[in-house]
């Protein structure tokens, strides 16, 4: 895409909610709209399937706004992954364990999506229950980045990411249990917001690993960030791990001055050129914001790829339990019970997911235990442990969101330790809690590619709103310049 090339093509939903607000387009027309980029973006492979309501939601909205309702995200249309609930529609988890499930209920979030106006265009195609790091594991196929169908779009939320980098959506949510929002953000060029654990309800999220599972949105500029999550966050009942805490995300907060930055040591190894050159630039605009920029070490990081995977493991695998052909999943013959379970879970789970439920259930077994996940679990306490002491001196944490840009389909697929490997910038902020934004930094050229390039900030537990103001700041200073990309523009 050349460097002349427009920005956000389509309103971003600050705007089209206004517009609509004002009567200049009506909710039918900009669903209409956002199905005619779906259609022209659909080699992407990013949808799984199209909400049926849509249109009566759009009917909805209009009646509402007629009856004088405020409604902030009024007709603007979202895509949701499909581990999250909406009743009527099918939640497949990209598995065919869960191939004909319909909902008989919505998750928290999405319901608040929708009180609020917005219009449920859709599922996005994921990898399969959230387990991968580039959407290749879909049992409905990979998901194509928009700015090079040859590579990745990151995972396991790139469905999600690439419909609101092609510019067919300005708003999505995915979910993110250790990178699967910041990854695809980076990789595609648009902000992934990971939230402080349990600032958004879990309701109705389809659980990976409990602990780290958090629902997260992307968007293209900050205020659309500001939007949203002043939206879905806050206190839910229905989820015991909700935090009852204020929402505030529409609320500009200066920021303090000076800003302390850290750059954490540990990230700084290992990254391509392009990423170094964007962590540069990130660094160098801080520093004009008037931020004082240092390098901290959070030396238990260096473990926390190996902790995460012998606790999410675990995790994933008490929780597929239940996928059994019996109470849930797809059903599949058997000559009795236990051969009939054998061969649900051995038809309806892909190799990825098996892999995950086979390693968490040796990590739980007797004699392996202590060994395995309750050492992981002190490293976590130590990797929390280490964050904490760096706010204790610093306002934000930097690090890239990923050590280099997408990777071609196939590249790390057939080695799983490489595949993990490439969490190792996010995973640490999922076992330490924390919020984290992945900010797009510009591109690295690659062969006949220029692939986008995300720069992580991290912010102290319940410092969320911060993460937004420092991005509206670097937008204002023109430091961020969020592109859409080509593909599905009209």
């Amino acid at each position: 895409m050349p460097d002349d090339a427009p920005y956000l093509p389509q309103p971003g939903a600050t705007e089209l909610a206004a517009q609509i607000t004002r009567g200049e387009i009506g909710p039918v027309a900009a669903l209409n709209s956002a199905l005619d980029r779906a259609e022209a973006a659909g080699s992407l492979n990013a949808l799984i399937s199209l909400n049926p309501h849509a249109g009566a939601q759009a009917q909805q909205v209009s009646a509402r706004l007629e009856a004088g309702e405020r409604l902030p995200l009024a007709g603007v249309p979202v895509v949701i992954k499909d581990n999250l609930n909406l009743t009527g529609t099918r939640t497949t988890c990209g598995s065919r364990m869960l191939e004909n499930y319909l909902s008989p209920y919505t998750a928290t979030a999405v319901e608040r999506l929708m009180r609020a106006g917005a219009v449920i265009l859709g599922k996005a195609n994921m990898d399969e229950f959230a387990m991968g790091s580039s959407s290749e594991t879909s049992a409905y196929g990979p998901t194509l980045n928009p700015w090079d169908t040859g590579r990745v779009p990151g995972g396991t939320s790139g469905g999600s990411a690439a419909l609101v980098a092609a510019g067919v959506v300005p708003l999505s949510l995915g979910s993110d249990t250790g990178g699967s929002v910041r990854q695809p953000a980076s990789f595609t060029g648009v902000y992934g917001f990971k939230p402080t654990y349990g600032r958004v309800s879990r309701y109705g999220l389809v659980s990976h690993a409990s602990s780290l599972d958090q629902i997260g949105p992307f968007a293209r500029s900050a205020a659309d960030l500001a939007l949203v999550m002043g939206v879905i966050a806050g206190h839910d009942p229905l989820d015991a791990t909700s935090l009852d805490v204020s929402n505030t995300f529409q609320t500009a907060a200066p920021l303090p001055v000076p800003l302390r930055v850290g750059v954490i040591t540990e990230s700084l190894q290992g990254n391509t050129p392009g990423v170094q050159a964007a962590l540069a630039r990130m660094l160098e605009a801080l520093e004009g914001l008037g931020a004082v920029v240092q390098e901290v070490s959070l030396p238990s990081t260096g473990y926390a790829v190996a902790a995460y995977y012998l606790i999410s493991t675990p995790e994933a695998s008490s929780n597929l339990a239940r996928y059994d052909g019996m109470a849930y999943g797809a059903r599949a013959a058997g000559s009795d019970v236990n051969a009939s379970m054998s061969a649900a879970r051995a038809q309806g789970f892909g190799p990825e997911v098996k892999r995950r439920i086979l390693m968490g259930t040796y990590a739980l077994s007797s004699g392996y235990y202590d060994a395995y996940y309750s050492k992981a679990m002190k490293v976590r306490r130590l990797v929390a442990q280490d964050f904490a002491r760096a706010f204790s001196s610093f306002d934000v944490l930097v690090t890239p969101t990923s050590p280099f840009p997408a990777f071609r389909f196939g590249e790390r697929s057939g080695d799983p330790l490489a595949m993990y490997a490439a969490d190792v910038d996010t995973v640490a902020v999922s076992l330490a809690g924390v919020p984290a934004l992945s900010v797009p930094m510009g591109f690295e050229q690659v062969g006949d590619s220029r692939l986008p390039v995300g720069i992580q900030l991290i912010a102290p537990a319940l410092a969320d709103e911060g993460l937004i103001t420092l991005a509206t700041a670097l937008e204002q200073q023109g430091t961020v310049q969020v592109r859409t990309a080509a593909l599905a523009a009209p």
